[in-house]
This record gives structure tokens, sequence and C-alpha cells, in this order.
């Protein structure tokens, strides 16, 4: 294989919070960078981006904005014959949350005997458990199953790398779940995740159902509705756009677990649900993301 590069930056901690797994501005490559963010000395942060081929001054340009406090050029180095991938996932500690545990393949071996786990490579699709907002879903999910919640169908709006979805199925092993994406990379993503961690895909109980779709109009979702779980971690704008059609979506009595916010925008994301009628049941705040859980009127 060629050589890769890897660009760095420093940045703050805040920065590195709201970068997680973003790789919105370089969406339009066919082989985006790996983003990895880690704490250096002291209160330092850094931005690692890893290149399958040598960055470009657009690329580098982009690179800045995520990051503005840095005010200095990337420093940009090759890495040498080797897989880029793996090179970049090597920054990348296992999750734990709940329950679950998610790793790349470079953490394989660590796997606690007590964990439900999931190996989730890096690279084209949100998800992969480092992000506060997957890390935060995964918990609620591990909530909702110790609270004694009974789900027989479930969605996952806006799926990623599938990770969402291949966990409630983990918890509700006899439930019909189908995970949809805007992005048919991700679809694409999330199909390679399904094989790698033996989650059946198909219609059946038990199975998990992918499809490439913006919000809930698919054919397919609607097919499928109403749900007693609907799972949602995207972004404040479109969580409030679809908040009609998610609500029509649910069962009475049915949840929802909506993430992709900041926690300034948490009020005015819940508010349009609470409009739907749904009523707060929980949130969990990973560092400033917060994870809502509500839950939708038995008689709404």
């Amino acid at each position: 294989m060629s050589a890769s590069y890897k660009a760095t930056l420093p940045c703050t901690k805040e920065e590195a919070e709201a970068l997680g797994e973003d790789i919105v501005a370089f969406a339009a490559l066919d082989a985006p960078p790996v983003l990895v963010t880690s704490e250096a000395e002291g209160e330092a942060w850094r931005l690692d981006a890893y290149f399958e081929s040598k960055p470009n001054a657009a690329d580098l340009a982009a690179l800045r904005a995520l990051v503005p406090s840095a005010g200095v050029v990337p420093t940009v180095e090759r890495v040498g014959d080797a897989d880029w991938v793996t090179l970049s996932q090597a920054g990348l500690e296992p999750i734990r949350a709940g329950r679950f545990f998610v790793h790349t393949p470079a953490h394989r071996d660590e796997v606690p005997p007590d964990a439900i786990a999931f190996e989730i490579d890096a690279g084209r699709a949100f998800g992969t458990g480092q992000h506060e907002t997957t890390t935060g879903c995964l918990i609620a999910l591990d909530q909702l199953k110790a609270r004694g919640a009974h789900i027989s169908n479930l969605a996952d709006i806006g799926t990623g790398t599938g990770l969402l979805a291949f966990a409630a199925l983990r918890l509700w092993p006899a439930a019909r779940a189908i995970a949809s994406d805007i992005d048919p990379v991700a679809v694409e993503v999330a199909a390679e995740n399904a094989t790698v961690n033996r989650v059946a895909l198909g219609r059946a109980r038990g199975q998990c159902e992918l499809v490439a779709a913006a919000g809930v109009a698919h054919a397919r979702l609607k097919a499928r509705a109403p749900y007693d779980l609907v799972i949602a971690n995207i972004l404040a704008g479109p969580l409030i756009a679809l908040a009609p059609a998610i609500a029509a979506a649910l069962a009475p009595g049915g949840r929802l677990i909506l993430a992709g916010l900041l926690g300034r925008q948490a009020e005015r994301v819940a508010q349009a649900y609470r409009r739907q009628g749904l009523r707060p049941a929980g949130r969990i705040d990973r560092g400033d993301w917060p994870t809502l859980v509500l839950r939708k009127r038995r008689g709404a």
C-alpha cells in the first residue's frame, strides 16, 4: 500500500469534544481522513488527521477550520507503507458504556468477559462509539434494559455504522429492527459491520434491515411503524424538523432516544417533542453532549 500521512494541530478540549468523529468537512473525498483527538500534556489537546494520500492545501485549510484556536499550519508527516486506518485506530481507546464494550480491531484482545462487545472500524461513517453522543445512546439503551423495558420493534434513524441498532438487538434479540441513514456509504459500512459482529440482516425478528433514507419518509420505515423504540443520533436542527414524523412513527407508550445535540440545544429539542405528546423520561450528559430519553403518552 502507498504511504499515508498524518497532519497534526493543537486544539482545545472544547474543540476536541465538538469534533468527535466529524468528517463532514471532508465528505466529498473518496477517502476522507480519520480524525483522532487526544489529550496531550497538561491541559493541551491535539488533533491528528490520518490521510490515505498526501493532503493538499485545501485539505489542510479544511483541517485548520475545524480547530480555529490552533493558529498554526498543520505539521504533516509521512507514516510509511502501512495500513493508515490501523495507524489511526491505535489512538482510539475502547469505550465501556454500561454493559457494552466498543473497540477497534487493535483492541479485540481486551474485551472483558462480562461485556457485550462490538468491533467497529473508524473511518467512513459516524458512530464508532468514541463520540459522547454514541456513548450516551449506548448507556441509555443499557438503562432501558435494566429497567425492564420490553422492545419488540425498533428503528435507528441516522445509523452511521449501525452500532446502536446492533446494540439494541443484542439487548432485545427477539425484536425486529430497521436502521437508516441518509448516506448510502454509511449503509454499506453498517452492512460490513453487521458481518464483522455477526448481526443477521433481514426483516425477520432478531434481524436488522438497512435502508438509505432521509428522515422517516422511506416506504420501509413507514411500513414497519409504529415502533416501541426509536433512536435518532443526528443533529439538533434535523431532530426538531423531524419531531412530528418521528412522534407519529412511535407507538403509544413508545420510547425515544435523541442525541447529536449540544447542551444549549437540549431544551429546544425537548420542547419540539413535548408538543407532539412526548414527555421527558431521562437524560444522560457526556461532556456538553446530552442524550435525551422521552416517552410517548399512551393516549397520544
